[in-house]
């Protein structure tokens, strides 16, 4: 069954607000961060992560990226601290990336695009879950972590190990004891700002921290990535390549960061 949505080009972001009206909403992502426009928030405290290796429960294609999904009816993995006032709980993570190391980010930093940009989704635990969460202002938070192209990184072989069984959409296989805090990079400096899902139904419930550094991926590994597909099994191969919306307009929103 199709979505509806893509990234081709005749169901891609362009054409999304066709059937998403809030793709031309006050507060869409993702954003160009720039970063002399961003304001130091010194009442913005560290980020406190809390990640149960035993909470993994699955990796999925599902048609647009992969991702890799975790129990999330307990307190066990979870977000506090930052710009957020609750507790988040972990529910997954996913990726966006390009056709080519020159593109495959959704955030840029001062117009710059990195080839792969890692997201971790997590849900106001003040909501009874994640559906409900998930069109509340401050429903979700979402740590976005860049990928820049440098030695090949051990901490994600696991992850790409896993893809060669979901590599058409629909497919789906277990995938256990994995600690998502250790794809982090060792500096948790970020900036943050209010905007939305960069998926359709776009909605406008995610508060963005996105890291200021990078972790590293090598371009094997980033071949590994473009080697799933958009389509299912039987129908004609389509490369998951350029799974990424581009900047959207700030409309008056500020961007703070955690750092001078």
């Amino acid at each position: 069954m199709s979505h509806g949505w893509g990234y081709g080009p005749s169901n891609g972001p362009d054409k999304w607000a066709e059937n998403f009206p809030n793709a031309t909403g006050p507060r869409q992502s993702p954003i160009n961060i720039v970063t002399k426009e961003a304001h130091y928030d010194p009442s913005l405290k560290p980020l406190k992560l809390r990640y149960d290796p035993s909470n993994a429960k699955g990796i999925l294609n599902n048609g647009h990226s992969f991702q890799v999904d975790f129990v999330d009816d307990t307190d066990s993995s979870v977000l506090t601290g930052g710009p957020l006032t609750g507790t988040y709980r972990f529910r997954q993570f996913h990726f966006h990336w390009g056709s080519s190391d020159d593109k495959g980010s959704e955030h840029y930093v001062n117009g710059m695009k990195f080839p792969c940009e890692l997201h971790l989704v997590h849900w106001n635990n003040k909501y009874p879950s994640f559906a409900e969460a998930a069109d509340k202002p401050d429903g979700l938070a979402v740590i976005g972590v860049f990928l820049k192209i440098g030695a090949a990184n051990p901490r994600l072989q696991k992850v790409l190990d896993a893809l060669d069984s979901i590599k058409s959409k629909g497919k789906q296989t277990t995938f256990s004891n994995f600690d998502p805090r250790t794809l982090l990079p060792r500096s948790l400096d970020f900036w943050t700002y209010e905007g939305s899902l960069t998926t359709p139904p776009l909605l406008e419930s995610v508060t963005w921290i996105v890291l200021r550094e990078p972790i590293s991926v090598s371009p094997a590994q980033m071949a590994r990535f473009r080697n799933l597909l958009f389509t299912g099994e039987g129908e004609p191969a389509c490369s998951m390549v350029d799974n990424f919306r581009p900047p959207q307009l700030l409309k008056g929103r500020h961007v703070l960061a955690s750092f001078r």
